[in-house]
């Protein structure tokens, strides 16, 4: 592992730290709220809980309320909720796109099928709103709603784009602000409100979440083409199998020789690979460099992200973040 990526695993870990009490109280709300008289529930759910994940969102949510000042209880169980979100979701993709891997090790729809799946995913989607619900925020539910919303927006517009060469980098981006960046946006969003900030600092922290997103994104794809798997946690290059049409590879259509063009409408728009294409895929993405570029762009949003930071309290919380932010497009994982 590299220095900028142990900066980066440190910078998390400092944040897990200033919210270490927050974040166990998180987990037992996790953990309480997965259980049910239906055996196969909690099962799956300790399966997703024992393969790990950084609780990125969750840690947004206490992160935000606590630099805003909010010195309740209120965070916790948002903070599930939110962890909720994500985790049906990644349920539900992990079944849409056949993968066989979740964070290094088997997804939940490999070891208990795809129908299980789904309907614990749509579980996990009830646990969340019973948590909104328990909040008692119309402005709460609002955000995470729509954002819940928002991310289904995301992944169906991802299905239409899948394939198709003619997708514009306005369209991919409006899939990657769907799919991921919003309920970072969110997760940011409800801990302003529940700390009874004013509008524009909300709005900071809705941008915040929404830039460091966008980048956080941008970095997956460029590590599905540059990664070892043994890190990434997936399958390296199951974007490209998949059909996907991501930032690395819209660069290098955009850069495509005749005969590349020819390539990539093979193996991407009428998804006929071969063994080898993988391989050469990685060397077009070379060519052209298109990780660098991708990796310059995802900089980009996090120069806005720090930006709207700026705008609430300067504290050690305020520091971490920014920290953190700085360096999501440093890491390996």
């Amino acid at each position: 592992m590299d220095g900028a990526t142990t900066v980066t695993a440190d910078a998390l870990g400092r944040l897990t730290a200033l919210l270490e009490r927050d974040l166990a109280a998180t987990n037992q709300t996790i953990v309480a709220r997965m259980d049910s008289p239906v055996a196969l529930i909690p099962q799956l759910a300790a399966h997703l809980v024992a393969s790990g994940g950084k609780r990125l969102r969750p840690l947004l949510t206490l992160a935000s309320a606590r630099l805003c000042g909010y010195a309740g209880e209120r965070h916790v169980r948002l903070a599930a909720c939110v962890e909720f979100i994500h985790t049906a979701t990644l349920l539900h993709d992990d079944v849409v796109d056949e993968s066989l891997l979740r964070r290094g090790a088997a997804s939940a729809n490999a070891v208990f099928g795809n129908k299980p799946s789904v309907l614990v995913g749509d579980f996990l989607f009830a646990r969340a709103f019973q948590l909104m619900v328990e909040d008692g925020s119309l402005e709460v539910l609002r955000i995470l709603c729509g954002a819940s919303a928002t991310i289904a927006e995301g992944e169906v517009l991802q299905l239409t784009t899948q394939n198709d060469l003619t997708t514009s980098e306005g369209r991919y981006f409006d899939v990657i602000r769907g799919k991921t960046a919003a309920l970072f946006a969110a997760a940011c969003e409800v801990g302003g409100v529940i700390a009874e900030r004013g509008a524009a600092e909300r709005a900071a922290l809705a941008q915040f979440g929404m830039d460091l997103g966008m980048a956080f994104q941008l970095v997956d794809d460029a590590l599905d083409y540059a990664a070892e798997q043994d890190e990434l946690g997936k399958t390296v290059g199951d974007d490209f199998r998949e059909g996907k049409l991501t930032y690395p590879v819209l660069l290098a259509i955009a850069d495509a020789t005749p005969e590349e063009h020819e390539f990539w409408t093979r193996t991407i728009e009428l998804n006929e690979q071969t063994e080898p294409d993988l391989a050469t895929a990685l060397s077009l993405i070379r060519r052209h460099d298109t990780i660098a570029r991708t990796i310059a762009r995802a900089d980009r949003f996090i120069d806005s992200a720090l930006t709207a930071l700026q705008t609430l309290p300067a504290n050690d919380m305020r520091d971490t973040l920014a920290e953190l932010a700085r360096f999501t497009t440093a890491r390996r994982f």
